[in-house]
């Protein structure tokens, strides 16, 4: 039997990890800034906390959710997005009580699995890095948030960046709304994808959503949901848009923008790029918005929340097609080399005394000669070559070596084990 990794994964190798930790990296110090803190929540959860949370008709629940019945016969489900998982926790741990600091303010990182059809940017285990605010009912939150969007996207180099907003609006606002897209559709009904028939009066937005192409060509001249917003969602939406406006981010409306998650209201957004990893298609990396209800139908109080979704394989795909926006560096700064049996035990102590400096350090394993001990250096890119035999090893010396010149100079070995730092000058000189 041939053994594979299951269909819709990915082995990320070391050459490929260090990519990711430099993702993951660039976005906690971000997130560090705007005071985020981490949250790491189960892979799997109970049925429940996405079936109730992501909308009974979204193809999350009626299509893509790996679910399955465990061994005390409990309902769990491999977690297709992060926030429902974040929501449970928030509420289960009574993190809106308040001696809690608002807006109670989170990121989490990690796998999402969704059973649909694998290809560029979308596998079945997936990566995505989110944060979520909750407690503040105020669009300059949306937008702060928005802004670390933007912000993270920025720092990897990424300029060719098309933000898309809409407002989902009220309850109020969304009960108009549904029932002028039922009076829209309904004249359509017979020509609408299956999925959209059945959505059509169980949660026709889900419409608005449909990936089918006779759908999009229905619903383009759709009434858009602007012209059903009460005067508070107008009034949020329209602070949403200055404050948008006072930080310089360029942005488009959206009306047509729904999102694939039942839970948002008011403010939604998509943040999209042109890579030429997508043949310069607009494609969606970062996607978020505004949502009431979800902490409530959790079991807790209402509390408004705010947050986004970004999608690691995405982001590294268009990272990958851009020159120069992974800086990777895996830099060797000392290959100590062995020459004969009697120096093994000394080499050892020096790699871990050169470690234990903070410098990264490395020796051979094979008992190659020294020729291809210094081939490994070469290969490595080490910067220095400490090398020593037998006769340095009666002197209590070392031959030290800068690689870039070839210059080479004699060590004691008690400089190089209580100061590496000082002979690294006298090295690259010479002297």
């Amino acid at each position: 039997m041939k053994y594979q990794r299951p269909k819709g994964t990915a082995d990320i190798l070391p050459s490929e990890s260090a990519k990711w930790q430099y993702v993951e990296e660039k976005a906690r110090e971000l997130f560090k800034k705007y005071r985020y803190e981490e949250m790491r929540t189960p892979i799997f959860e109970s049925f429940e906390v996405f079936s109730r949370t992501s909308g009974e008709t979204s193809d999350i629940v009626t299509k893509e959710m790996y679910d399955f019945y465990d061994k005390g016969d409990r309902h769990i489900t491999l977690r297709p997005e992060g926030t429902a998982g974040v929501v449970r926790s928030f509420v289960e741990n009574k993190l809106y009580g308040p001696e809690v600091q608002k807006p109670f303010k989170t990121y989490y990182m990690g796998p999402m699995f969704r059973y649909e059809r694998p290809q560029s940017g979308r596998l079945r285990e997936f990566h995505q890095i989110g944060v979520e605010a909750f407690g503040v009912d105020n669009p300059t939150l949306d937008v702060e948030v928005m802004a670390m969007a933007v912000d993270l996207l920025k720092s990897f180099g990424l300029n060719s960046l098309r933000v898309a907003v809409n407002t989902l609006g009220d309850l109020e606002t969304r009960n108009n709304y549904r029932q002028a897209l039922i009076d829209y559709l309904e004249p359509f009904e017979a020509e609408l994808s299956d999925d959209s028939k059945e959505r059509l009066h169980k949660n026709p937005l889900r419409v608005l959503d449909s990936k089918d192409e006779k759908d999009k060509e229905i619903v383009a001249n759709a009434p858009s949901i602007l012209d059903y917003l009460t005067e508070d969602a107008q009034k949020h939406f329209e602070t949403v848009k200055s404050l948008l406006n006072d930080l310089g981010i360029e942005y488009v409306i959206d009306s047509n923008m729904v999102r694939g998650l039942d839970y948002y209201n008011h403010t939604i957004f998509e943040i999209m790029s042109d890579s030429k990893a997508f043949n310069g298609k607009w494609t969606t990396v970062c996607a978020g918005g505004h949502y009431s209800g979800l902490v409530e139908q959790l079991g807790g109080p209402q509390t408004p929340g705010v947050g986004f979704g970004l999608g690691v394989e995405r982001l590294l795909l268009i990272l990958d097609a851009e020159e120069d926006a992974l800086p990777i560096e895996n830099p060797l700064d000392v290959y100590v080399v062995g020459i004969g049996d009697v120096t093994n035990a000394v080499t050892l102590k020096l790699v871990q005394n050169l470690r234990h400096q903070g410098f990264t350090a490395d020796r051979d394993y094979l008992n190659r000669k020294p020729k291809g001990q210094f081939k490994s250096a070469n290969r490595l890119n080490a910067r220095f070559t400490l090398t020593i035999g037998e006769t340095e090893l009666q002197e209590q010396e070392a031959n030290l070596k800068f690689m870039e010149n070839g210059n080479e100079i004699s060590v004691k070995l008690e400089d190089v084990e209580n100061d590496f730092a000082s002979l690294e000058k006298l090295a690259v000189e010479g002297e």
